[in-house]
């Protein structure tokens, strides 16, 4: 039996907020009741989600994007190695475009470049990167690029996630623990380093944050329950700090998953599966360290991806194995994060915005 929702929608609130309304898309994991990629509408005044409708089936969409002008949605399929285009209808319902394979197994994260004519699939199990051109009808062409991780008789690379910064593109391995850099060289991209700091132990660098000015860096590790800060020097990069995600009396297992700066870059937020909870950073934009000033529950069990919502006032958690999405409020002045409500849905993995 599939998932049942049930919403109740204040009348006044269809009323008053309908124009403030703005769509939500969520991505899922399909083992269970989930049936593919939906869409709640979120208002940016009160933080109430609403309508929750179906938009496609499809198998397993745990990490989705947005072209720059929002008319397409790129989705991975993890289970099956693929990554597919859809166009976005005027009903909010996602229309296929194409799919084509991401040469590598479980695809767990893709991200676009500056101008939105390529983006970047990291393959977990793969343990590889592709590179693809999104075609003028938001289709997405065949891979032009692979860059493989693995190397013989090394542990099995695990590509996490990738993102370009002007010419540079970086991605995190967490199986290699290392945090690779390419550049843009005569329209292709070329190892520049394997690593741009050394990264000692097994923390598991997962997913990571660039400052605007591209002059900081900040890597959540899954394994480590830590963040590594990173600043750009004029010699290449150095680690500047590291710091616990966790409450300093907490004690159980914990894997890091998803970490986001404020749109003002005063604040850092990054999720704890296992502690269940958001770790709220204060930023220095300076010197670009950073100080916890809270931890707060999830309301939830296994936050994988978090959101901040485009006016910055609201923060968004995906709850994977208590099937709901937590909406807290945002202290513009202090950075701290409030619990308000949430709704109901199977296996949220992915919010964007």
């Amino acid at each position: 039996m599939k998932f049942k929702f049930y919403f109740l929608v204040p009348v006044i609130a269809l009323f008053n907020c309908k124009a403030k309304t703005i769509p939500l898309y969520i991505g899922t994991y399909t083992n269970g009741d989930s049936e593919g990629i939906y869409k709640l509408d979120f208002n940016t005044e009160t933080g109430d989600l609403t309508n929750l409708q179906l938009t496609t089936s499809t198998e397993n969409p745990s990490f989705i994007t947005y072209s720059h002008n929002k008319k397409y949605l790129y989705s991975v399929g993890e289970s099956n190695e693929t990554i597919s285009a859809f166009k976005i209808q005027k009903s909010g319902t996602l229309e296929l475009l194409n799919t084509v394979t991401t040469h590598g197994g479980a695809p767990c994260h893709v991200s676009l470049n500056t101008d939105g004519t390529k983006f970047v699939v990291s393959n977990y199990m793969g343990g590889n990167i592709g590179i693809y051109k999104i075609l003028e009808d938001g289709s997405i062409s065949e891979a032009s690029q692979v860059f493989d991780h693995n190397e013989a008789d090394e542990k099995p690379a695990h590509a996490h996630s990738a993102k370009f910064y002007k010419d540079d593109l970086f991605v995190s391995d967490l199986g290699r623990n290392r945090f690779y850099q390419y550049k843009l060289v005569d329209n292709a991209y070329q190892l520049e380093s394997k690593s741009i700091i050394n990264i000692e132990g097994n923390p598991g660098p997962r997913h990571f944050e660039i400052s605007k000015d591209g002059k900081f860096i900040y890597i959540i590790n899954e394994y480590g329950g830590s963040i590594t800060s990173i600043e750009r020097t004029d010699t290449g990069f150095k680690q500047i700090d590291t710091d616990s995600t966790l409450d300093e009396n907490y004690e159980g297992k914990n894997s890091c998953a998803d970490i986001h700066l404020s749109k003002d870059e005063r604040f850092l937020y990054a999720s704890n599966r296992g502690e269940n909870t958001i770790a709220v950073f204060e930023r220095d934009n300076n010197n670009g360290t950073i100080t916890k000033i809270q931890n707060i529950s999830v309301e939830g069990n296994w936050p994988r991806n978090f959101t901040l919502d485009p006016t910055g006032k609201f923060l968004l958690v995906a709850n994977r194995w208590s099937h709901n999405i937590s909406v807290f409020s945002i202290d513009s002045s202090s950075g701290k994060l409030k619990f308000m409500h949430d709704a109901k849905i199977p296996e949220p993995v992915c919010l964007l915005f």
